[in-house]
């Protein structure tokens, strides 16, 4: 089964007066705010993407074909909220693979929203975090070439203005390719 034939969560609820946060049915923290392709919030009552559900349980063929699916349409945030899923379930020796796997995804989403600092950060931490599987390239994950394309995209992104405001990236025209064709 994969996330797309799965029920969504329990939709959020917008904070009721006086409270700070939007909770969902467990009381949780969740923002009901729709949000845009990249993740970012828009007002409320705005047309907005339709968020991933959170904890699908998914084999890792699964995850890798959903967040590949994401990147390619241009939904990097997406893409990661699929991967950090995967990260959750993992087994404890493969917990940082995934982790580096979202943390490219969430650096190409702001890379994506122009903030050349916070996507260096997060795509140098996750070409970090995935490089000791490069031996084994679990699942036909192409390490090598998510490592030469972070570190190619953060080259790109280093000579852009410094902080938020710099040149974005297209999302969709940059993405990666997860696995080894």
């Amino acid at each position: 089964m994969t996330g797309a034939d799965t029920a969504p969560a329990a939709a959020p609820r917008p904070a009721a007066p006086g409270r700070r946060r939007d909770r969902d049915e467990q009381g949780r923290a969740r923002s009901a705010r729709p949000r845009d392709g990249l993740g970012r919030p828009l007002p409320y009552g705005s047309e907005g993407v339709a968020r991933q559900p959170e904890g699908v349980a998914r084999t890792p063929e699964e995850s890798l074909s959903e967040a590949q699916r994401l990147l390619d349409a241009g939904m990097p945030f997406h893409a990661h909220e699929v991967l950090e899923d995967a990260w959750k379930a993992a087994p404890e020796t493969e917990r940082e693979l995934w982790r580096g796997l979202a943390q490219l995804a969430v650096g190409l989403t702001h890379a994506a929203r122009g903030n050349a600092t916070g996507g260096t950060a997060l795509l140098d931490r996750g070409a970090a975090a995935i490089a000791p599987y490069a031996a084994t390239a679990p699942y036909g994950i192409d390490i090598g070439g998510l490592t030469a394309w972070a570190r190619e995209l953060t080259d790109r992104l280093g000579g852009a203005p410094s902080g938020r405001g710099g040149a974005a990236v297209s999302a969709a025209g940059t993405a990666p390719r997860l696995r080894r064709s």
